[in-house]
């Protein structure tokens, strides 16, 4: 792997999962010391995350770590909606039935996997993630596959914002069953509305419980 993909690895870790925090400061010399890599992937690796939204310049400061606001909220949401409510229907017109009926099933019973013991909640994600994955490839159109791999970066880091509430991850399981069964069904139409009641609630549940997060200075 060469230099540049390395960092550019480790920094997107970092940033989507909040080891570096909206508004850090990326300062070239400091992320040089802390890689080990010269500077010129570094700067390839913050061009990447860049482009990527996850960073940005900013006047006086250079490269930062992008804030995440309230507007922002909406505004993904937005994008989210018309991507996934479309996969969703593609997915129940071309996935295969028995694949989902098992999803269906797992995510029935995943809020026994959302306990103390597991405060990253992996069990629940690694499954909420096995129905994005099969979504996607019943879809099977490159294009939207693209632009919904590009918005989960974002989305990984929004639920942090969501402070990963017990009560209402199990409610995204029964939402996210309900998308599987009308996958498996061969509905488009209750599969789309699943999964706008599914986004409806995880704004309304972020908007009243993250606060509104920009790109304030840490260095």
């Amino acid at each position: 792997m060469r230099a540049s993909e390395r960092a550019y690895a480790q920094l997107h870790s970092d940033i989507i999962n909040w080891r570096l925090a909206p508004g850090t400061t990326l300062g070239e010399v400091e992320l040089s010391e802390r890689l080990g890599v010269s500077r010129t992937p570094i700067r390839e690796a913050l061009a990447k995350l860049t482009a990527e939204g996850l960073a940005e310049p900013q006047s006086g400061r250079g490269t930062v770590v992008s804030g995440i606001s309230l507007d922002h909220l909406d505004e993904l949401f937005e994008l989210r909606s018309a991507l996934e409510c479309r996969a969703a229907e593609l997915a129940a017109r071309r996935g295969d039935r028995d694949t989902f009926l098992e999803l269906h099933r797992k995510l029935a019973n995943a809020g026994e996997l959302i306990t103390e013991d597991d405060p990253s909640r992996s069990g629940y994600y690694r499954l909420a993630g096995e129905l994005d994955s099969a979504v996607d490839a019943a879809v099977a159109n490159h294009y939207l596959n693209q632009a919904l791999k590009s918005l989960r970066v974002h989305l990984v880091r929004v639920r942090r914002l969501g402070k990963d509430n017990p009560a209402r991850l199990r409610d995204a399981a029964r939402e996210h069953a309900a998308i599987a069964l009308a996958i498996a069904n061969g509905n488009p139409a209750v599969a789309s509305a699943a999964t706008t009641v599914h986004l409806d609630n995880s704004l309304r549940h972020l908007l009243s419980t993250a606060p509104d997060i920009s790109s304030e200075p840490h260095d």
